[in-house]
């Protein structure tokens, strides 16, 4: 049986279709060198133990700083943060300019604004075709309970409902 060409191009548009939340990725590469990236692929894995997951794709200019280090925070963005998306998804040198922040577990930078933020620590890696998948221990979780940015069909949306507890 042959299988039917998918195009790649119908296929992300196909996967845009899936309303996400945003998230920023921090880290610390082997010299100690702040990394960062927006990310939407972030997904919960495991209650016990905690476990969250992630990919990156083998070409991103973070790859190397994600793919040696062994903890990273993952930051849910709130629907005020469309800028801080912006800005660790774009060719900037340095992702962290202008944006305040502190070090987390092991130095790991994390932002001083987001909705949620888990701090984690390596628990495997995965290949993932032109992705490697990482799956994190969480080791420190911080809720502030804000509206979430959303990104569907190529673009940010947030959603005008109350907040729960």
């Amino acid at each position: 049986m042959t299988k039917p060409q998918i195009d790649s191009k119908e296929f992300r548009n196909a996967l845009g279709q899936f309303a996400t939340g945003v998230t920023v990725i921090t880290t610390l590469d082997k010299k100690g060198n702040k990394a960062g990236m927006t990310v939407n692929s972030f997904s919960s894995v495991s209650l016990d133990p905690m476990l969250v997951l992630w990919s990156i794709a083998k070409t991103a200019k973070t790859f190397d700083a994600f793919n040696e280090t062994e903890r990273f925070a993952i930051h849910v963005l709130n629907a005020q943060q469309q800028n801080v998306s912006n800005q660790f998804s774009s060719k900037a040198d340095d992702r962290f300019a202008g944006i305040e922040h502190t070090e987390g577990h092991g130095g790991v930078p994390i932002l001083a604004d987001y909705s949620a933020v888990f701090q984690c620590e390596i628990e495997s890696r995965y290949e993932g075709g032109d992705h490697i998948i990482l799956v994190g221990r969480v080791i420190e979780v911080d809720n502030k309970v804000q509206p979430p940015l959303v990104f569907h069909a190529g673009q940010y949306a947030d959603l005008d409902l109350p907040v729960a507890v």
